[in-house]
């Protein structure tokens, strides 16, 4: 019998990745390290920012390296704190290389996956906190290629990062491919302009008012087993 999408290509952070838990103790033990007691409320002006600055990345309007102080100085106006930008942005970089944690289940749904599919990484990440915390995790040696886009020179939604995946892969047919990703804009918009089907990772049950359709969506990543089994 064929299997059914022998390959499998993953999201990172909020996908296997414990993103969220990453970036409050990232951005607190920086905080700290830079003299400033860390006050909870900062967090979700932080994420507001970081959105913000994703977003221009993915929409070709923001590089890497802009992003990477951009939202601290955007912080730091914002709270009015004599924050240095480029300075805290080292800092807290520093500190979210170092944070591995997993969402719940990725590492048994990965291991379980593992026996009878290829595993990849699709990420718009930045290399040195992407790989150190992959290197740290108990993923390290369980998923290969991982495409960083920081490293390729191009982000989701853009499909050229999709092909990028795929000819590292070994050139397997889109519909050999299933993407698995917790963001409409950048993993299945992405995954589908390149022609590949898609599963939304939906832990908090968000509405999907509009389009992208992924091809399958979950609420927990264990949903994909029953999926590649059908």
């Amino acid at each position: 019998m064929t299997t059914r999408y022998p390959w499998l290509l993953f999201d990172a952070d909020d996908t296997l990745f414990d993103y969220r838990r990453a970036e409050t103790t990232a951005l607190r033990e920086a905080f700290e390290a830079e003299g400033h007691p860390f006050q909870p409320a900062w967090l979700a002006v932080y994420q507001r920012l970081n959105a913000a600055a994703w977003r221009e990345l993915e929409a070709g309007r923001l590089t890497s390296e802009q992003l990477r102080v951009r939202r601290f100085a955007d912080l730091s106006a914002e709270l009015g704190l004599a924050l240095d930008p480029t300075g805290f942005s080292s800092t807290y970089l520093r500190h979210l290389a170092r944070q591995s944690h997993l969402v719940d289940g990725a590492l048994e749904v990965i291991d379980a996956l593992r026996a009878s599919r290829q595993i990849a990484v699709i990420t718009n990440g930045l290399p040195d906190v992407q790989r150190p915390r992959l290197a740290a995790s108990a993923l390290a040696g369980k998923v290969a290629p991982v495409v960083i886009s920081d490293e390729v020179g191009v982000a989701k939604p853009d499909p050229a990062i999709f092909r990028i995946a795929l000819e590292r892969m070994g050139h397997p047919a889109p519909s050999e491919v299933l993407v698995i990703g917790d963001s409409l804009s950048s993993d299945i918009a992405g995954g589908a302009a390149a022609g590949i089907d898609t599963c939304w990772y939906n832990p908090g049950g968000r509405s999907r008012a509009d389009v992208p359709t992924p091809t399958y969506e979950i609420r927990r990543l264990e949903e994909l087993l029953a999926i590649l089994a059908a």
